[in-house]
Order: structure tokens, then sequence, then C-alpha cells
């Protein structure tokens, strides 16, 4: 049987997907590999939070967001390609909102809510301690760093593969499964009770955001719920 020949397209998307996928994965080990160095560093109340915050931030930066902007920029698309619009913005944060819905349900049942943060990573505290001028500058990075390109990167990463991968059952969503099983295995979890339930609640709350993503056609559910659900529990 002959081999199916790939249109350009098709091969455009494998060259983007491949990019996004080393980019990441590179970061990801290397961060892996120096881990207990880098989270001694960051949290080390003794050195100056500016470069404690930049390493940081340059870290999580290369794990979710430096892939997509590399490929954007090769292909000169703008972000706006990928539903950062004012059209259905509120459907998107309302359905987004809704799908988080049993990951809350989850963390506050099993014990775990502490306060609500947005913006809350590792340094947050310190950040907000800083004289007025660094406070507002590195809670705009964090905001920038966890919270848009967080969200953002799973948006642009579902489009490119959904675009790649077609399918005409509107819930099998290539994307969105890829994207739910990259931040399971990103993050750490066990295989307690309440971590199979964390594992169960955190696939929904990212495959239903890229569902609401595409039917909305806006992104800004995925940034919102960064900002203020992921990193603010």
């Amino acid at each position: 049987m002959a081999k199916k020949q790939l249109t350009d397209e098709q091969k455009r998307l494998d060259t983007d997907i491949w990019i996004i996928a080393l980019v990441t994965l590179g970061v990801f080990g290397f961060n892996a590999m120096m881990g207990n160095q880098f989270i001694s560093f960051v949290t080390n109340s003794n050195i100056s939070v500016v470069p404690r915050l930049l390493l940081n931030a340059g870290l999580q930066f290369g794990i979710a967001g430096l892939g997509i902007t590399i490929v954007c920029v090769l292909r000169k698309d703008k972000f706006t390609q990928f539903g950062l619009a004012k059209k259905n913005a509120v459907k998107a944060i309302i359905g987004t909102i809704l799908c988080f819905i049993p990951s809350i349900c989850y963390i506050f049942i099993s014990g775990q809510f502490k306060g609500y943060q947005p913006f809350s990573i590792l340094i947050t505290d310190d950040v907000i301690a800083s004289n007025i001028l660094f406070s507002i500058l590195g809670m705009i990075l964090i905001a920038i760093v966890w919270g848009f390109f967080e969200g953002f990167n799973y948006a642009v990463i579902a489009d490119k593969i959904n675009k790649r991968y077609p399918t005409q059952n509107q819930w099998l969503d290539y994307g969105a499964i890829t994207c739910a099983a990259i931040c399971l295995l990103f993050h750490p979890f066990c295989t307690s009770f309440w971590g199979i339930v964390e594992l169960i609640t955190t696939f929904i709350a990212i495959y239903g955001m890229l569902i609401v993503k595409k039917k909305t056609g806006n992104a800004w559910g995925c940034v919102f719920a960064f900002c203020f659900i992921w990193n603010a529990l």
C-alpha cells in the first residue's frame, strides 16, 4: 500500500508540534534534573527576590510558553489567531469555570484549601513584600508567565493538534485529550484515593476548558482558569 502523501500544511503542523514538544520537554527535563537546586535557590529568602523570580519565571516560560512563541514567530502567527478575542469571552470564562467545579470541590473536600490567592507561586509572598515598584512589576510578570502563558499554551497546542488530526466526533478531541494528559504528567500525583480523584478532576478541568475554547472560539477562558483558579487555590 502506497504511503499517504502529506500536504504542505500537514508537514508544517508536524514541524510546529515537534518544535513545541522538543522545547517543552527539553526545558522540563533540565528542570527535573536540577529541581532540588532550583527550589533551594528560589526559596532562599537570603537571596534577592529579583534573580529568584527571574529564574523561576524563565524556567516556567520555557515549559509553558517558549515553544508556542517560537512557532508563532516562525510562522508569523498572531496570538489573536488562537482565540484571544472579545467575542464569546464571557461564555468561554463561564464555561471554563463550570469545567473546573469538580476540581475546586476536590480541593475543598480533601482539605487542601488554604486560602484564595490569585497568582500564587513559590515566591509570591516575597514579591509582594518587596518595594512597591518591584512588587507591581513582579506580579505583572507572574500574571503573564503563570497566568497568561500557562493557560494560552494549552489553547495553542490543542489547536495545532486538532488541525493536524481533525475528527468529526465533537467529544473526541485529540488536542484536548493530549493537553489534559500532558498536564497530568507534568504535575506530581499519587495513586491514593484522593490522588486518583485529583487525576480525574484535573483531566475533566483541562479537557473541558479546551472543549469550551473550541466551541466558543475564545481562549480567554483558558487564561482565566490559570490566573484565578489553577494558580489561586
